[in-house]
């Protein structure tokens, strides 16, 4: 019995790895984040195996049966979308479930967003931070953008696109005028990444929208 944590294509499906696609095949099942999105990649590579969802709107009896299932001897896959399950997702509910139960538990490496968007922008990667999603409240928001000041080096936030001009302006509020890099769609045909001033950023950005997935780094120093 086992859960096998294995990461997918962040956008470019040829990112998979070989050693994700043999654990696709031979578990007894795949429980995904989004089935639709996961069909695409197991169609792509002729993967056969059921798939169930397994999200942040699951019921705990959903948790439950999965668990139930591995304990009976059934090998799973747990996929996300895109990149590494349990990062900045429900995933890591199931991985910490099985822990506490004793159920073997094995992390394939694979693609994540975060790495190569640290190392596009030019800030240095010795020490830095993984923050994720910000909450939805002002308040709380620039409380934990102006936590960050004295830290050394870069912080890493995920973002929605629709929020991105306000995140900058929320991190000028807090923060002043810092260094920032902002990238997006990783790995596929649109992927950019734009560096500078948080302010000048902030002004390229008024005339345009920003579409696609979006992590935002910011250097305090």
């Amino acid at each position: 019995m086992s859960l096998h944590v294995c990461p997918t294509p962040i956008g470019n499906l040829k990112d998979i790895t070989l050693r994700v696609i043999l654990v696709l095949r031979k578990v007894d099942l795949i429980a995904s984040e989004d089935t639709r999105v996961t069909r695409i990649l197991l169609n792509k590579y002729a993967i056969h195996t059921p798939i169930t969802s397994f999200h942040s709107y699951s019921s705990a009896r959903k948790l439950e049966k999965l668990v139930e299932e591995m304990e009976k001897g059934k090998e799973i896959a747990l996929v996300t979308d895109a990149g590494t399950p349990g990062i900045s997702d429900p995933g890591y509910k199931l991985i910490k479930a099985c822990i506490d139960k004793g159920i073997h538990v094995e992390v394939l490496p694979g693609p994540t967003s975060f790495v190569p968007a640290l190392l596009l922008s030019g800030f240095s990667p010795a020490h830095f931070i993984f923050y994720g999603f910000l909450p939805r409240k002002k308040g709380k928001r620039k409380k934990i953008l102006q936590g960050f000041k004295d830290f050394p080096g870069p912080v890493i936030f995920f973002e929605s696109p629709f929020r991105v001009k306000q995140f900058l302006s929320e991190l000028i509020e807090s923060a002043g005028d810092v260094n920032v890099a902002i990238t997006r769609e990783i790995t596929k045909i649109y992927e950019e990444a734009l560096r500078g001033r948080a302010l000048d950023i902030l002004n390229k950005l008024e005339s345009r929208s920003v579409k696609g997935e979006v992590i935002i780094i910011v250097s305090y120093k």
